[in-house]
């Protein structure tokens, strides 16, 4: 859509996906469903983008940060300034907490685009975890027990528990729950 091709183009794609969603309508296939739809338009996007981020928790964090930036974008060229800034905000937040600078750095010019200013990005402590501590603290946030996240990424427990260590230690936290708190999934997106 972005590069100006034709919307035929997209319409197999979007039936291929229509067709999986239908298959099995998970809350994550829901929301990247109503994600395509806002984007192509074959429904009101307001509607669609509102669906998708309603479901959006469902979908890994990097797919929420599209989802609010594909939105902000399509307000801002709407001509809806402000409130394209509240998605354009979180998507900018939310790609710099996963360090995917190139993504955030497209919100953050979009954000500029809406008339706002974005603020220079201060480190987190956050920002000091290793790719492996960002999931093993995003799999606490969900509940998950040592035991289980270990088994999901082929770790032991007792790697699991070290990583644990250290990121306590470097977000200055002692407990799981503190950590579930500060944990990047449950920022507001």
């Amino acid at each position: 859509m972005r590069a100006g091709q034709p919307l035929e183009l997209a319409a197999t794609p979007l039936a291929r996906v229509r067709s999986w969603t239908a298959q099995l309508p998970t809350m994550a296939r829901r929301s990247v469903l109503a994600r395509c739809e806002g984007l192509l338009g074959t429904r009101p996007p307001d509607q669609a983008f509102t669906e998708a981020l309603e479901l959006a928790r469902a979908i890994p964090p990097f797919e929420r940060a599209r989802t609010e930036l594909l939105y902000g974008e399509w307000l801002r060229r709407d001509r809806r300034r402000t409130q394209s800034r509240t998605h354009l905000r979180a998507a900018a937040e939310l790609f710099r907490t996963l360090g995917t600078t190139c993504w955030a750095q497209r919100a953050e010019a979009e954000l500029r685009a809406a008339g706002e200013t974005a603020r220079s990005h201060e480190p987190s402590a956050l920002d000091q975890l290793t790719p492996q501590e960002l999931k093993i603290t995003e799999l606490v946030a969900e509940g998950l027990t040592n035991r289980n996240i270990a088994a999901q990424l082929f770790l032991s427990p007792r790697t699991i528990d070290y990583h644990l260590r250290k990121v306590f230690s470097k977000l200055g936290i002692a407990s799981r729950a503190e950590l579930i708190r500060q944990a990047p999934t449950q920022k507001p997106t």
